[in-house]
Parts: structure tokens; sequence; C-alpha cells
């Protein structure tokens, strides 16, 4: 990974590159993307790692494994080829002599040269690819150490030794391809969740034409302003709003509960989303590349590309392992030499450290975590965008909280403290459609929209939403002391008020509702010896009731989005490490700024932008269960580590001293990359605070 990205950063154009090993894929941010992809491809050619363009929407393809077929037919070659040579080494075990064995000799030899250079052609293909890029890796001492052990047999044939060791070439082969093949299967475990989203996508979607005949057309061609028809038992291409017609949804790809919900038009329905009933026609928001299911894509194929502590240190450790290999091996060579006089048996230890040493297991000790760490989060319905948010989240000390949006979702009821009516209250319902702030959306759902022609409207973070009516007046919905400065006032008031432009300004009353176990939440990370406060730019009433209702928690009222990041910045200053959890625009610039941070999934796209974590469900629950899992990932890689120097501090010095054999290493080398990612698959057990089933493989099709 960090070869490909050193390479590619330095090519004229190039703003960005990330590497990701599970997936195989290589994302790049090019100034001009036409001109320098043709130089991108052949600068990875040159380096030992040929790619190809691949459509960023194509889902399907990553459920294909051509590989581990490959792997699998290599792994019953060399073992049936292995069996086949040890019968004869039997036989020139039991006294076999003379030309007899001569013939044991070549008959293993034509046996186990093919099979070999089959067989190993992972190792051999990957290698050379190293070496002709002036660069090593993993596979260069495996196929050094395979080549040797068939040369020093084929040696021994040709000057009628009574030992050789094509068994023991072929055995080698056989055991290391077994560590090979369970390898990248466990690694596939690990990425499956990041391509099940593919069956979430259907493969053509309906396009409502003018005239009103339909037509079928690839998600690809969809782009914003279509109108599709969704049949029952279909799911939605794109992010759309529904237009005409009402049905039930299944929503579970965002909430992770397969209750049916209804939808009406106006409704905003996202990607995946299964239609259960009637059809409906559906106004596309977003072409697919944007679409949720996308970007969910994204952030989950990003998890282990991130240059985390971890993966920075095993980066270092890399750069000097494989050199340091082959000169540990070739010192080994030498020491034995000299004190032996016997270039066989020095040839055989040199051997045996070259396959020993192999790093696979301190490659795998970050990155494999991280993708069966994000596997286990989605599966808790949290979205995480990289591995080294989930090491900082592991690290979190104290948490703030947002409050409208965050830890209450919607307000129960709303009350005018003035009378309002014609032109006034159509302009009040005119603003409060035009945002998507909680408040808004509550007093738009209690009001009847009506064709008010405002223009210039604009929406300013932390203050509230603004719009001018056809005579030029202004209006203004949000924080009184904001809706004061052009409207007249006989109380001062606190709370949500609406104004217009030299007129009374009417306050208007809501009461707010708890998301589902926010007051568990904060107690629950109060175990955990992380405190929590509300961050909120709400008057002090409004926010003192939400922290008496959660049990006393400490609050701060009245911040603007500057405010917020200078409290943060505060926390940071006073040794503390803050999550901070958020989902409106005015929240934006503190999700930026804080240690790690979270959004809900019905947050604004600059909200979710900014967040590390996304979490799709409406209760708050998510919030420590990423936190369990981020500690727990964090001691797992620690483990991995730990076992990686543990194997290499025992089993180098043993191969040292003689006392293993090739085949041993192998097995070895083998057992210790397979235990590290089965300790990675550990996370996929990890108990978290409430118990719940797999969100993508309850996922359910409706036949039409």
């Amino acid at each position: 990974m960090a070869r490909i990205e050193d390479t590619l950063d330095q090519i004229p154009g190039v703003e960005e590159v990330r590497a990701n090993l599970t997936l195989k894929r290589i994302e790049l941010r090019m100034a001009d993307q036409a001109s320098g992809l043709d130089t991108i491809l052949a600068r990875l050619a040159e380096i030992g790692h040929p790619a190809t363009e691949i459509d960023a929407t194509d889902l399907e393809g990553e459920g294909q494994d051509e590989t581990a077929t490959a792997l699998l037919r290599a792994v019953a070659v060399a073992g049936f080829g292995g069996m086949n040579v040890m019968l004869l080494s039997v036989s020139v075990w039991s006294g076999a002599e003379g030309a007899m064995r001569a013939g044991f000799h070549w008959v293993s030899a034509l046996i186990a040269i093919p099979v070999i250079f089959y067989s190993g052609r992972f190792f051999f293909t990957s290698a050379w690819s190293a070496l002709r890029a002036a660069r090593m890796n993993m596979d260069v001492p495996i196929a050094v150490g395979l080549l040797l052990a068939l040369a020093l047999s084929l040696s021994e044939t040709l000057r009628g030794a009574q030992h050789v060791f094509f068994d023991a070439a072929l055995t080698l082969t056989f055991f290391l391809l077994i560590g090979r093949y369970l390898d990248h299967r466990m690694q596939s475990k690990a990425r499956h969740e990041l391509t099940a989203l593919s069956r979430l996508i259907p493969g053509t979607a309906c396009q409502v034409l003018p005239d009103g005949q339909t037509r079928e057309i690839a998600p690809t061609q969809i782009t914003p302003g279509m109108v599709l028809r969704i049949h029952a038992g279909q799911r939605l291409p794109v992010d759309a709003r529904i237009q005409s017609g009402t049905t039930d949804l299944d929503r579970s790809i965002v909430t992770g509960e397969s209750d049916a919900v209804m939808a009406a038009p106006g409704d905003e329905v996202e990607a995946g989303a299964l239609n259960l009933t009637g059809p409906v026609e559906a106004l596309a928001l977003r072409a697919m590349q944007d679409s949720f299911i996308a970007s969910m894509k994204r952030m989950l194929g990003s998890v282990n590309g991130a240059r985390t502590r971890y993966v920075r240190i095993a980066d270092r450790v890399a750069r000097l392992y494989a050199p340091a290999i082959h000169v540990l091996a070739g010192a080994t060579f030498l020491g034995w030499y000299l004190s032996t006089g016997d270039w066989h048996v020095s040839a055989f230890v040199a051997i045996s450290v070259l396959i020993i040493t192999c790093p696979c297991a301190m490659s795998l000790a970050v990155p494999v975590a991280h993708v069966v760490a994000a596997g286990r989060l989605m599966r808790d319905g949290i979205l995480m965008k990289d591995g080294s948010a989930l090491e900082r989240l592991a690290q979190v000390d104290r948490a703030a909280f947002d409050k409208t949006g965050t830890l209450t979702t919607s307000f129960e009821f709303i009350t005018l403290a003035d009378d309002l009516a014609g032109e006034t209250l159509a302009a009040l319902a005119a603003l409060a459609n035009a945002s998507r702030h909680p408040a808004a959306v509550a007093i738009a759902r209690k009001l009847p929209n009506q064709e008010m022609g405002l223009h210039q409207v604009t929406e300013t973070p932390g203050l509230g939403i603004e719009g001018k009516l056809p005579d030029g007046r202004r209006a203004r919905l949000g924080r009184a002391s904001w809706v004061r400065e052009i409207a007249s006032a006989e109380a001062e008031g606190t709370g949500p008020a609406f104004g217009l432009e030299n007129a009374p300004m009417s306050h208007i009353v809501l009461s707010e509702i708890l998301r589902p176990d926010a007051a568990r939440t904060i107690r629950e990370l109060a175990t955990r010896n992380i405190p929590s406060e509300i961050v909120s730019g709400d008057d002090a009433d409004r926010v003192r009731e939400i922290s008496e209702r959660l049990g006393g928690v400490a609050f701060h009222h009245g911040l603007t989005p500057a405010d917020k990041i200078a409290h943060l910045e505060v926390l940071e200053a006073d040794g503390h490490r803050v999550l901070m959890v958020g989902d409106g625009l005015n929240d934006t610039p503190a999700l930026a700024a804080a240690y790690v941070s979270m959004s809900p999934a019905n947050a604004t796209d600059a909200g979710r932008a900014a967040a590390d974590f996304i979490f799709l469900r409406d209760s708050l629950a998510a919030i420590p269960d990423a936190i369990v899992i981020g500690r727990r990932t964090a001691r797992v890689v620690r483990q991995n580590f730990g076992f990686a120097l543990l194997y290499n501090a025992v089993a180098v010095p043993l191969a040292i001293a003689g006392l293993v054999t090739p085949l041993m290493a192998a097995v070895a080398m083998s057992s210790s990359s397979i235990l590290v990612v089965a300790n990675s698959l550990r996370l996929n057990r990890c108990p978290t605070s409430t118990t719940r089933s797999p969100m993508w493989p309850r996922i359910r099709e409706v036949p039409a």
C-alpha cells in the first residue's frame, strides 16, 4: 500500500491516492482524469502492480473470486504430486539402492518440477514482478526458498546422492499454498460485508418519459430529475422523492428495522429501500454514484486504507523487513558453511530462515482487524469511514452532544404565542418547508403549505432561515434574538420565533422527543468513564429541560458554530479526546474539528460528510456499541502485533540454529498468518449493549 501510494503521489495531477489492500482497489482524485489515467496504469505496471480501470458504481463484480478457485486447484495439484513423490521416497528410505534408487529420484524430479512451477506460480509471479520493479515483497523469500530446495534436490540427483528433497519441496509448496488459500478465504470472509451491498441495487430501472411511456435503463444512466416507476418487489436504484402513489417500504438499509413504513408523495427515500406493496413514481434526486448505497460503499471500501498509527509502524517495519530477511539468510548460510564446511546443510538451514521469516502476520495485523470491525459495525447499523477513526474512537474520554436532531428526533407539538393568519401564516409555512431543521419540519407538518413566492431564501447555521416576500419584506424563522433584528417584540422571550420585517415577532413553543435510549446511552457512557455534555445553540430553558430529562447531564447553551469549536478546543487543551455527536449544518464545523465524530443517518449532507461515523438506527445505543467495538479492535490489533513480534523472536533464532526444517518453517509461517486473521475475526463475536440480528442477511426480496 505504501509503495503504491508513494509512487502515484509523485505523478503530476494526482491530488489524492488511497490503496485498499482488502478490496485490491486504488481510489484516485486527479486534476485531469482523462489525460492522467494512462500514465497511472503504466506506472502501476512498472512497479509490478498491473491494474485496470473499473466502474466505481459496479457493485456486482466484487463478489467474483477466481483467485480462490485457482489457489484451491493449485493446492490439489501440489498435494497429489507430493503424495506420489512421498510414496517413491518410502521405497528409498526402505533400502532401495543403485539404479533403482536413481530411477526413483529421477521419477520424483519429473513429478516435482512441473508441479512446483505450476502450483508455486503464485509466489514466483509475485516475486518476479517485485524484483523486476527493483523492490522486495513477502513472496520473494518464499520463491527463493522453493527454488533453492528444488535446485538442491536436482543437484543431489545429478551426482547420484543417497538423499534428495523433492518430497520436502513439494510438501513445502503444499503447506505454503494451504496457508495462502486459507488466508485468502479468511480475508474474503472479512470483507464479505463490504460486497454484500451489491444485492441492494437492481439491475435495471424503469424511466417514465414525458409522454407517459416507459423504458428500461441501467441504474448508471439515471440522472437527477428523471421520473422512475418503482413496482412492488423492486428496490429504488437511487435516492428519490415519491411523486405519486402510496406504498409500504422496507427501509432496513437505513434504520436496520424491517418493519414496513408508509411512503406518500413528498417523502424522500434512500437507494436500496424495498417497495413492498403498490407501484409508485419517484423523482430521482441523485445519480447512482452519489446515492446513499454508493456513499456507504465508498465509506466501507476506505476502511483499511487509512494511515493509522499502527499502519505507519507496519509500513516502517515492512520497508526494512524483506531486505533484512535475505541478509539474515545469507549470513546464516555463511556462518553454517564456515563452521561445518557442508554447503548442503548450510543451504538447508538458510532455506528455513527465508521461509519462516515471511512477514505475512505483520502485514495483516492492522488491515484485517479494521475490515472485520467495519463489518461488525455495519451489522449494528454503524458506518465507519476509515480505520484511523476507529483507532481514535477507542481513545475518547469525553462525549459532546448536539441537542436538536441528535439527542432529540423531532417535536411532539407546536403552538404559536400569537394567532397568525393570511400572508403571515403563509410566509411561516413557506420558510418552514424550505428547511430540514427538525423544528422547521415540525412546523411544516402542522401548517398547510401555500404558494408564497418567497425568493432569496438562505439558511444561516445556528441562527435560522430567511426569505423575502414578493413585496420585498424580509421574513425570518429561527433564534429569537436573530429574528428580533428585523421584527419588533414586546417581551424578550426565548426559543424559536418567527417575524416579518417591521412587524410583531411571534414566539413558537415546541416540545421535543428524545431519541430512543438517549438516557441509557448517557448512563452507559458514564460507566465507561466517558462523561457527557450537551453543546447546543438553543436557549437555556430548552437545553436545561433536556438535560434534566437525561438525568442532569452538564450542558452549554446559546453556542454558535464557532462557539462549539472553541469549546472543543478548550477540552482538547485540557487533555481530553472528545467524541462529537451532531446532525445539523451548524454542527458541521464542530464535527470536523472534534477528535472523532458521529452523525445520524438523517443528518444534513454536510454533517454526514464531516462525521467519521454514521449510525443508521434511530437509537443512540449505537454510540456505546461503536466505542466497545473500537476498544476491542485496538486490543486485537495490539494482540496481532504482539503475536507477530513474538513469533519472529522465537522462530527466527530456532531457524538460524538449524532446529527448523523448511517444511516446519512453512507450517509455522502459514499458521502465524492464519492465527492473526482468526484473532481478528473474533471481533464478529464482540458483545455490545444490545443484541441484534445481522442487517444485510435479513434483507428480503418480494416477488413482483
